[in-house]
C-alpha cells in the first residue's frame, strides 16, 4: 500500500510482521493439537510458545533464505528453526504451505473486513443524522442530471443510508465466506494430519473449518469477497460523486469544510 493511503490500522494488518505473527500462530496451535494427540512432545509444543510467541519475524532475514531455498513457508519456518531452536523440527508435520498460507489470509481478510464495517457504522450515523436533519431541506431532483420534481436533501440521504446498510450486510456475509480454514495437508485428505489438528486451529483463530478442500480453499469464496468488496466500493464512489457534483460553483447545494 502507498504509505499516504493507508490508514494504520490496515497497514498494521497487511504487514509482514503481522502476517508472520499469524502464520506461527497456526503453526503453534497446530502443535498444541498434535501433543495433545501425542503426534509430537509436550514439551516441544509448550516450548514452541514460550520463545516464539512474542518474537519479532526478521523479513529482510526471511527474504534471505527464501532466495536460497526458493520456498516462501520453507523460509519462515527456517527463521522460526533460528528463534525457537531445536524444538521447532516438530512444526509443520503433516501439513502442506498452503495451510498456512491460505489460513493466514483468510484471518487478515477478517481483520479487515471488522475494520471496514466500523467504518461503515460511522459513514451510517453521519448519513443518519444528516438525514433528519434534512428531512424538510427542498433540493432539485434531477433525471439524467436534468431539473425533475423537487425532493429534499434529507430523502437522497436516506437513499444513501439504505445503500450503505446494504453495504454492511454484504461485508459481513463476506466474512463469513472467506474466514475459513484449512489444515488437511497436500491434497486436502488428512492423509498425514488429523481433522481435529485443523478444528482446533479454526477455533483458536475465530476460523470456520472448510467443508471440502483440496490443496487449497476454494477460491470461489475469494472471488465472493472481492465482488463484495467492488460493489461496497461503487456505493462509496456514489456518494462521493454526488458530493463532488453538489459542491460545484455552478450547483454549490453542498459544501464540504476545508482544511489548511
Amino acid at each position: 500500500m502507498i504509505p499516504r493511503y493507508a490508514r494504520k490500522e490496515a497497514a498494521d494488518i497487511w504487514s509482514p510482521q503481522a502476517r508472520f505473527k499469524i502464520m506461527f500462530e497456526i503453526e503453534a496451535h497446530a502443535a498444541d493439537k498434535m501433543a495433545e494427540l501425542g503426534v509430537i512432545p509436550k514439551l516441544a509444543a509448550q516450548t514452541i510458545w514460550e520463545k516464539g510467541r512474542d518474537a519479532v519475524w526478521d523479513a529482510e532475514r526471511i527474504d534471505e533464505i527464501e532466495r536460497e531455498v526458493k520456498h516462501d513457508v520453507i523460509a519462515f519456518l527456517t527463521h522460526v528453526t533460528e528463534i525457537v531452536g531445536p524444538e521447532a523440527r516438530f512444526l509443520h508435520q503433516g501439513m502442506t504451505s498452503s495451510d498456512v498460507n491460505d489460513t493466514a489470509l483468510a484471518v487478515q481478510l477478517s481483520r479487515a473486513t471488522d475494520l471496514l464495517i466500523d467504518d461503515v457504522d460511522m459513514v451510517l450515523a453521519a448519513l443518519k443524522r444528516r438525514a433528519f436533519e434534512h428531512r424538510l431541506t427542498p433540493t432539485v431532483g434531477r433525471s439524467h442530471a436534468i431539473h425533475a420534481e423537487p425532493t429534499t436533501f434529507g430523502l437522497k440521504l436516506a437513499g444513501h443510508y439504505a445503500e450503505f446498510q446494504r453495504a454492511k450486510e454484504r461485508l459481513a456475509m463476506a466474512k463469513f465466506e472467506i474466514a475459513t480454514c484449512a489444515i488437511s495437508g497436500a491434497v486436502g485428505t488428512f492423509a498425514n494430519v488429523a481433522p481435529e489438528v485443523e478444528a482446533h486451529v479454526a477455533e483458536q483463530l475465530g476460523l470456520a473449518v472448510e467443508p471440502v478442500s483440496t490443496q487449497v480453499i476454494p477460491r470461489d469464496r475469494h472471488a465472493a469477497y472481492f465482488a463484495a468488496l467492488g460493489v461496497v466500493a461503487s456505493s462509496i464512489e456514489r456518494l462521493a460523486t454526488e458530493i463532488r457534483h453538489l459542491q460545484r460553483t455552478e450547483v454549490l447545494e453542498a459544501e464540504e469544510p476545508f482544511e489548511v
